[in-house]
C-alpha cells in the first residue's frame, strides 16, 4: 500500500520497557514536538537485533539503566493524530516487555532530546496524563497494573 504522495506505508516498531522499584516507575522526560513530556524508555527496532534486544538497548539508551526482561506485557498499534491535528499521522506497533532495574550509570549519556529520568508513583503518573507522550504510555501501564503478565517465550525471533 503507498500513501498518496507516493511513500510506502510501514508502521514504526517500537520497544517499551515497564520498569518498576519500590512502587516507582521509571519515566524519561523528552521533548517531543517542543513539548516536555513523559514516556516509558522507548524506541524503534533497528536492522539486526531482536525485539528484546531492543527492549534492553533502548531502556539503557534512554535512561542510563542495565535492566534484565522478566515479562511481556503485550503488543500495542496506535495511529498519532495527522499533521492537522498537530501529529505525525504515523502507525505505531509497540512491543511492550517489564524489567527489573539492574545498575545504574548515572555518568552515562542519554539519548538527544531525553531530558532526564524520573521514578514516579502510580498516582503521579494518572496525575499527569496530559504529559504522557501519548495514550500508549499509560495503556500499557494499565496492562501491567492489570496483571496482564505473559512469559517472554511469547516473543520469538527465527535468525536466518
Amino acid at each position: 500500500m503507498t500513501y498518496r504522495d507516493g511513500r510506502f506505508w510501514q508502521p514504526d516498531v517500537t520497544v517499551a520497557t515497564i520498569v518498576e522499584r519500590d512502587g516507582r516507575f521509571l519515566l524519561v522526560e523528552e521533548t517531543s514536538q517542543g513539548r516536555l513530556v513523559l514516556n516509558q524508555p522507548a524506541g524503534h527496532l533497528e536492522p539486526n537485533e531482536s525485539l528484546l534486544q531492543a527492549a534492553v538497548r533502548e531502556t539503557l539508551e534512554e535512561s542510563a539503566w542495565t535492566v534484565e526482561l522478566t515479562g511481556f506485557l503485550g503488543a500495542f498499534q496506535w495511529r498519532a493524530p495527522d499533521a492537522a491535528e498537530g501529529g505525525s499521522g504515523r502507525h505505531y506497533l509497540r512491543f511492550a516487555f517489564i524489567a527489573n532495574a539492574l545498575q545504574h550509570e548515572p555518568e552515562r549519556p542519554l539519548d538527544a532530546g531525553i531530558e532526564r529520568t524520573v521514578w514516579l508513583t502510580r498516582e503521579e503518573i494518572e496525575a499527569s496524563q496530559d504529559r504522557l507522550r501519548s495514550p500508549l504510555v499509560l495503556h500499557v501501564l494499565q496492562q501491567y497494573w492489570d496483571g496482564n503478565h505473559f512469559p517472554l517465550s511469547l516473543v520469538g525471533q527465527l535468525d536466518q
